[in-house]
């Protein structure tokens, strides 16, 4: 079956964008491509290997995860901790107008397999939201 330039072109871009999505992952290895010598007029699948690259070991302690988000002027996060160590965490509001005070919550004590909800507000816009993370005493 002969495929048409336009298909062609969907099939590779196609391709293309699989490959972008499995690069995000870890590292790409390619099959070889076809001989030269080859008849078939289909467009070649490429197989592509991902292999997740192990994550070095660090000193730093386990942290809580957390999201954090922005509605009108208010800065919000959610914070999970998977781990079997506290960890103390902060929300900080930074507001975008210069008399409008930034905001910096109490720390949160979130113990192993514990949530918490951090809010903070301006008068007016946010600017930017961040965590900060502290080990739990």
């Amino acid at each position: 079956m002969r495929l048409g330039a336009g298909r062609r072109a969907a099939v590779l871009v196609s391709g293309l964008v699989a490959s972008a999505a499995f690069v995000a992952c870890g590292t790409v290895t390619a099959a070889p491509a076809p001989s030269a010598a080859s008849t078939s007029y289909a467009t070649p699948v490429t197989s592509v290997l991902v292999r997740a690259a192990p994550l070095p070991p660090s000193d730093e302690p386990l942290r809580a995860w957390c999201r954090t988000g922005v509605r009108g002027s208010t800065g919000s996060a959610e914070c999970f901790n998977p781990n079997a160590s506290v960890d103390r965490v902060r929300l900080h509001v930074e507001c975008r107008r210069w008399y409008d005070p930034d905001v910096d919550t109490a720390a949160e004590r979130i113990g192993p397999a514990g949530h918490a909800s951090l809010s903070g507000r301006c008068w007016h816009e946010v600017d930017d939201v961040w965590i900060s993370h502290d080990s739990g005493r």
